[in-house]
This record gives structure tokens, sequence and C-alpha cells, in this order.
């Protein structure tokens, strides 16, 4: 069924991939396995990350990522790269609001944390260079993604074990000051490398600390849908459980 729905608009695949979740869904038991997380999953914890590096968080002490520039947040498989002036991109644009430049930042190379992203009042506070990413008072992405790795997502699929596929999460349960991550979830259980059922009223627990220290793999499938994205990954182990 997935490899079926890998081959339509990622619109089409997941909106079958959730009818199925709503007629078909099974229960979990508490269990701690490996999780892979759908493109737009990947853009969702990337949007967590985003706001774990904004410069107005990170003056305000509201993230668990203040005070970490030149630190290893993950492993050497995660790079994040903020890019305005990526053609045809939704984020692209080529000054932010306070009429800041907007280019290329690289924000965590390697796992080691390069740069803030910051508006003007928050490099200055932070004493940093200018990222072009104001925001009115707030700061926003321009391009934030994942870079892609090699892997396709059939491949990552098949090295399942035993785990589950993270289609959508729900609710909040989402803690910047120390990075915990514990959201209800609607998601695939693989055996074996292959797709066995759908689970819903499930939660999904972890610390994006830890996550990003847990990438596996990294697939080679982002989906542009939006100034925040990335490809399918493949985290080590999460608890997932029955709520």
């Amino acid at each position: 069924m997935h490899t079926i729905l890998r081959r339509r608009p990622w619109w089409a695949r997941r909106l079958a991939l959730l009818t199925a979740l709503v007629l078909a869904a099974r229960l979990l038991a508490r269990s701690r396995v490996p999780v892979v997380f759908e493109p737009l999953m990947t853009s969702w914890l990337m949007g967590f990350l985003f706001s774990c590096i904004s410069g107005v968080s990170v003056y305000q002490k509201m993230t668990f990522l203040a005070g970490k520039l030149g630190e290893r947040i993950g492993n050497d498989r995660v790079t994040v790269t903020d890019d305005g002036l990526l053609p045809g991109r939704p984020g692209t644009r080529p000054f932010d609001s306070e009429g800041v430049p907007c280019g290329r930042t690289t924000v965590v190379e390697g796992g080691v944390l390069k740069n803030y992203l910051s508006n003007v009042y928050a490099a200055r506070k932070l004493g940093l260079p200018l990222t072009g990413n104001g925001e009115g008072s707030g700061v926003s992405p321009n391009n934030f993604y994942l870079q892609p790795g090699s892997a396709a997502p059939q491949e990552i699929i098949a090295s399942l074990d035993k785990g589950l596929i993270l289609i959508k999460t729900i609710g909040h349960g989402l803690n910047p000051i120390n990075g915990d991550i514990s959201r209800g979830a609607f998601g695939l259980w693989v055996e074996k490398g292959e797709i066995q059922y759908s689970v819903s009223e499930i939660t999904i627990a972890g610390n994006l600390g830890q996550i990003l220290q847990d990438i596996e793999i990294v697939g080679n499938d982002p989906e542009y849908q939006s100034a925040v994205t990335g490809p399918t990954i493949k985290v080590k182990e999460m608890t997932v459980a029955g709520v």
C-alpha cells in the first residue's frame, strides 16, 4: 500500500493514509520502538526546532538551546539550513520585514549548532550577526529545512523490524524550555519491513535533543510545501503508548 501511495501527489497520499487510519485503526500497548517520520511530520519536528533556535526565545531564556552555540545538539546526519534565496520555494524573499537582506544561514552543521535566527532586536541583544529572519516584532523562517540524505522512503520503512510510521499528531505538548514532546498521534504499524495496520488514540513522547541525536537514516524526499520542511527520517527509539 505504502509504495503505491508514494507514487501519488503528496496531498492524495496524505488523504488516503488518513482515511485508512480512521477506518481501520487499532490501539497499541506502551512500548519503545523506532519511529519513521513522514515528510510532513519531519516538517512539524523542524518547526519545533525553529522555535527553539529563534533569537527571541534565546535571549528570553525560553529554550533549552540557549547558550549552546558551537555545541553538538545532534548527530552528524543532522544539517539544518535556513535559505531565503532558494528559487521557487515558499519562504524565498529578498528581504525580511525589517529590510534586512535574506541569505543562506547554516543553523546546524553535522550536529553542531552554528547559528540562531534573529530579527534586528534579538541579534543586538545577543551580539550576533543579522540573519534576515525578522517578521514584525518576531522571527520567522525563510526556507528552513533538514538537508536530505540518500535513502529512499521504501528503504527506510524496510529497515524497520518493528516500529511506527508517524502520520499525524494532534494537541499541544511541546516544551521548548526542556525540549520535551508528548502529543496525540496516528500512524501505521510496521513489522519486518511491511505495514501491518493503522493505529490511533496513541501518544508519542520523546525529547527534541535526544531525537536529533537518534536520527538513524535521513531520506531523499523533502516536500517543499511550506517554509519549514524535511524528508522522511528514522529515529532510533521513542515512547509510543495507547491513551
